[in-house]
């Protein structure tokens, strides 16, 4: 009897060892790559930018993380105002679903910092080395001093982009000025003088550029990158993808300029869809999974078909629906909408929220040591810390006030509370009741702070209690 044949799904050891099988990509250019070129340097000219950027004489966006204080422009966000950040975030995450559903991954290759960083750091290694071929033939070389310079100056390149990126992040939370301004005289050398926090943070971010860009590359996008993940299960039939047009181009074969065998498709087995794609795959075998949608392969075989005379779009962005079923897409349908629709209320709430706000903040807290205690003069008194924060981008000055009940007095310790933009105060309040006014038990009372210019007002409800007398 022969052997029952196994059910079992046979294991594929992948080799994550990226530098192993360096990837060299070739640099193309075309009406795709053009598009590319200017997206990325964009996204990270205003990343570099952004920082320096001033308002009403500091840092236009700002994470001072140390105060808790958020500063964007003209607005001003404290801790407590996370739902706003919480927003945000959910925005940005559904309009990239619905740009996922519709066009696919083109997040990845357009605007990702893992793809500009590893696009930039190739190019250091085009410019030091040479092109691909180069590339190739100098990672096979035996060590020399030739070689051992140019490995030391494309690294220290590197180093010069990793820290600069790290400087950056840091200053987005530490502030420029702390960070670029703060040195220190060690013999007759200037050293930054940063407290711990940036020295830590200023080293994770450096190394983490320098390795992700630097070696693990496409490991990044094809194995770890979660958006990598979950986008496959966003496709449909109606996604654009780049795909290769299998009754066109096969079988694949090499032919003479000019000729144009029958037996043949229009494919010419050029591999340069292959040489160009920064991920290493090869799309005429439908690794849609590992593709970023760089469209390098588009460009590159787009030129190769006007060389031998073929038309163009054997490799292109379509659909499975165009590709396999020829019929026309469908733009919008249910996802899309549905994607659409709560893009709709989160934006429409977040401006309402934001147009709804007041840059004027209080807090009433109790004295939990004593509820209520009798004075000299025989009245209740209750103790309250009122925190003001203003959340303005100018100086201004509140007075506390409560409103008027029979029986109740407001008493402060100042009758003005002067505060810087973004300044915060805890401002000591009593209050004090008449026994023979006030009723026994929990009496609502209304505490009212407003800007003496009268452009900032704010109540917030507490109780006064009798209790414990």
């Amino acid at each position: 009897m022969s052997a029952q044949p196994s059910n079992k799904i046979p294991v594929v050891e992948v080799d994550l060892n990226a530098n192993k099988k360096r990837i060299h990509p070739r640099f193309v250019t075309g009406f795709y790559q053009n598009i590319r070129v200017i997206s990325m340097y964009a996204f990270l000219a205003l990343f570099l930018i952004l920082p320096w950027l001033r308002y009403n004489g500091r840092q236009a966006i700002w994470f001072d993380v140390p105060s808790q204080h958020y500063y964007i422009f003209g607005m001003t966000f404290l801790t407590q105002d996370f739902y706003f950040i919480a927003a945000f975030a959910l925005i940005a995450a559904f309009t990239l679903f619905m740009v996922t559903v519709y066009a696919g991954r083109v997040w990845c290759v357009y605007a990702c910092p893992q793809t500009i960083w590893t696009h930039m750091f190739q190019y250091v290694e085009k410019l030091v080395i040479g092109d691909r071929n180069k590339r190739i033939k100098f990672d096979k070389e035996p060590m020399s001093a030739q070689k051992a310079f140019k490995r030391f100056l494309v690294y220290f390149i590197w180093f010069l982009f990793s820290m600069i990126t790290a400087t950056t992040f840091v200053s987005y939370v530490s502030g420029t000025e702390a960070l670029y301004q703060n040195w220190q005289m060690i013999g007759f050398i200037p050293f930054p003088d940063w407290s711990t926090w940036i020295w830590v943070s200023i080293f994770i971010f450096a190394f983490s550029t320098y390795v992700n860009a630097g070696y693990m590359r496409e490991q990044m996008c094809v194995q770890i990158c979660p958006y990598g993940r979950f986008q496959s299960v966003m496709f449909d039939k109606d996604t654009l993808i780049v795909s290769y047009d299998y009754e066109r181009g096969e079988p694949r074969g090499a032919r003479k300029k000019g000729t144009n065998p029958e037996d043949l498709g229009d494919c010419i087995e050029c591999q340069m869809c292959v040489q160009v794609c920064p991920t290493g795959i090869d799309i005429r075998d439908g690794l849609q999974v590992g593709c970023i949608q760089c469209a390098a392969c588009i460009d590159a075989c787009n030129d190769v078909m006007d060389k031998v005379g073929y038309p163009r779009g054997l490799i292109r962005y379509t659909t499975e629906r165009q590709l396999v079923e020829k019929e026309p897409s469908r733009v919008f349908r249910p996802r899309f909408f549905a994607y659409l629709t709560l893009l709709t209320v989160l934006c429409g709430g977040v401006i309402y929220a934001l147009n709804d706000r007041v840059p004027l903040e209080i807090d009433i807290r109790r004295d939990r040591n004593q509820l209520s205690s009798v004075n000299q003069q025989g009245m209740i008194e209750n103790s309250y810390i009122v925190k003001l924060t203003n959340k303005t981008q100018s100086a201004h000055t509140y007075k506390i006030s409560l409103e008027p009940q029979d029986g109740l007095s407001l008493g402060v310790r100042f009758n003005d509370v002067p505060l810087e933009a973004g300044e915060s105060f805890d401002m000591p309040v009593s209050i004090y009741g008449d026994p023979e006014m006030i009723e026994f038990g929990q009496t609502p009372i209304t505490l009212t702070v407003a800007s003496e210019d009268g452009k900032y007002n704010v109540s917030k409800q507490n109780i006064f209690t009798t209790q414990g007398q």
